[in-house]
């Protein structure tokens, strides 16, 4: 089980959680998101702010995650976050490579989605 917690924050509130966050968490700022992490917890939390992703909230649905009821986004919309990261040569290879296991990972246990992949991607599933 993974300790990372990835949240989409509606555009117009993520000022006011960002107040908010910082009385409660140490807040770093990337290009695309802020980590909220705290000494009293082991859970990563990531704002992503990117505006793409914007478009995941409406099609979100409510799902029960660790005793939790909340919105989650819907598959699709997750494997495309993945190819984003991926295809961001801004971030570290490593965690590029960790996207493209990702991506794979899904398309062993959907098929459906290796036809919503990007060609360069569709060619390494081939020869790896």
């Amino acid at each position: 089980m993974s300790l990372d917690l990835d949240l989409v924050v509606v555009a117009a509130s993520m000022g006011k959680l960002m107040k908010a966050a910082t009385k409660l968490f140490k807040v770093e700022k990337f290009p695309h998101s802020f980590n909220l992490s705290s000494p009293k917890s082991d859970l990563r939390i990531q704002l992503q702010i990117d505006p793409r992703y914007q478009a995941f909230i409406p099609n979100s649905s409510v799902k029960e995650v660790m005793g939790y009821s909340m919105k989650v986004a819907a598959l699709e919309d997750v494997f495309q976050g993945k190819i984003w990261a991926y295809t961001d040569e801004q971030r570290r290879m490593s965690k590029r490579q960790k996207d493209l296991a990702d991506i794979f990972r899904f398309i062993e246990a959907y098929p459906h989605l290796k036809d919503t992949l990007p060609e360069s991607i569709k060619n390494k599933l081939e020869t790896d």
